[in-house]
């Protein structure tokens, strides 16, 4: 049996962009998504803080110290920019891979710079 559990998380960053006119994801700093342990295209869910919106999608890597976080295509339409967004991916673990397993989450500062980690 596998379980679903969660891998690495962004926390409170805030939404630099919104543009409906892409083809859809979500644009991530790539710093910020190492240190989070996020692959570039890898699936995650993506939670508004500010409206309760939730939205799974894929990654795409921004430049490394940019600081940005876009919303990019259909899901501009639940989040707008300066909206505050918790960003989760997930792993399928074995329960005995789980048990000891701690995911890798990163606090993002006001300029989604990275505030700790923990």
């Amino acid at each position: 049996m596998m379980i679903k559990i969660l891998k690495s998380k962004i926390h409170r960053a805030k939404v630099t962009d919104s543009l409906i006119d892409y083809p859809g994801s979500i644009g991530i700093d790539s710093a910020m998504m190492e240190a989070a342990g996020i692959l570039p295209y890898e699936n995650v869910m993506v939670a508004d803080v500010t409206n309760g919106a939730r939205l799974e999608t894929y990654v795409v890597p921004q430049k490394a110290g940019s600081g940005k976080v876009s919303i990019l295509g259909a899901a501009a339409q639940l989040m707008k920019k300066g909206d505050i967004v918790i960003i989760m991916g997930f792993a399928y673990l074995t329960p005995a891979e789980a048990k000891g397993f701690k995911p890798k989450v990163v606090v993002a500062d006001e300029k989604n710079g990275i505030k700790e980690t923990l």
